[in-house]
């Protein structure tokens, strides 16, 4: 399965974290699964990582975070994406465009994320018509914990 994570399951599934979005990743990074990541989102991630009220849950050193990152791209395979690409369904949101394109262009399975946005029925459409199926990091996980 090709799976993309949003920045807000990867974020939750950081090293200090212990929830479900953790263990998901633990899971698609042992497995038969390809992780898809790009630049755009591992920036993403990196940033909202040093947010305060992530610092205050989390408390990740810029070390851990520069290392968190480096797993990511490690392990995940980079889909490129060009800014002049445009996809999908207009969104309020511009750097959901940019998970949308990510999905799309890496052929993703899956979609995960909690984002109520890329969770309307308009961007659930049209991933569906590009055989893509949008899931919570727990949806996901109980899939493959069913496998």
């Amino acid at each position: 399965m090709r799976v993309v994570l949003d920045t807000n399951v990867l974020v939750r599934a950081n090293v200090r974290a212990d929830g479900p979005a953790h263990k998901l990743l633990d899971r698609l990074q042992g497995g038969a699964h390809v992780l898809l990541v790009s630049d755009f989102i591992l920036e993403e991630v990196g940033r909202v990582l040093r947010y305060p009220r992530l610092q205050s849950r989390w408390g990740m050193s810029d070390d851990e975070i520069r290392e968190f990152v480096a797993d990511l791209r490690e392990n995940g395979e980079l889909v490129t994406l060009e800014n002049d690409e445009s996809i999908g369904p207009t969104l309020s949101d511009p750097d959901d465009h940019w998970i949308v394109r990510m999905a799309v262009k890496g052929r993703a399975d899956v979609l995960c994320t909690l984002d109520r946005h890329l969770r309307a029925a308009e961007v659930r459409e049209y991933c569906k018509s590009k055989g893509i199926e949008i899931l919570s990091d727990v949806e996901l996980l109980d899939r493959l914990r069913a496998e």
